[in-house]
């Protein structure tokens, strides 16, 4: 009869310290990247981000978010587009108030500061203006969307300057919408 309780060999020597260690370096957690594959991996990171961003600027629907998105969202893009406004000139009326500023003589400064203060009130006039016309339009256009939030959206979109609007703008200046 037979002990089934006593251990059984493993069979196999026990391994020296020396080669148990090597074993566990080779054996890491974290798989080891040549220098190549990583300046492969980072030039397709960069290209998936540049791809990305293109998309975004494009308008495309899928890359914008999700305050971008929508019908309505793209129709009131459109629409501030489509028309000039006062308040994507402040900026660089606020450039021409600080180099007015610059002159030592107190008119100039007075004339710097209305100047920018009239432009203020101009945008500020032009932007209510415009948020009224939106959401009329997107009443009419869109009955039964929400109109929330979109005056403020087409105001603010109104106030950057052209170049500088980010998803580019689809439609030129003065084009009917």
């Amino acid at each position: 009869m037979t002990n089934d309780s006593t251990p059984q060999k493993k069979g196999r020597p026990t391994p020296k310290r020396k080669e148990a260690e090597s074993a566990r370096k080779v054996s890491s957690l974290a798989p080891a990247h040549s220098k190549e594959e990583k300046a492969r991996q980072k030039a397709a990171t960069r290209a998936a981000r540049v791809a990305q961003r293109a998309a975004y600027l494009r308008g495309d629907e899928n890359a914008l978010p999700l305050r971008d998105r929508g019908p309505v969202r793209k129709f009131v893009r459109s629409y501030v587009d489509s028309r000039r406004s006062i308040g994507e000139y402040f900026l660089p009326i606020i450039g021409i108030v600080l180099l007015v500023s610059l002159v030592p003589h107190p008119a100039a400064a007075l004339v710097g500061v209305v100047m920018m203060y009239t432009v203020l009130f101009a945008s500020v006039i032009d932007g209510i203006l415009l948020s009224r016309k939106i959401k009329r339009e997107v009443i009419a256009r869109f009955p039964s969307e929400s109109f929330k939030g979109l005056g403020m959206y087409g105001w603010l979109r109104s106030t950057q300057m052209r170049r500088m609007r980010a998803p580019k703008p689809g439609v030129a200046t003065g084009e009917k919408i």
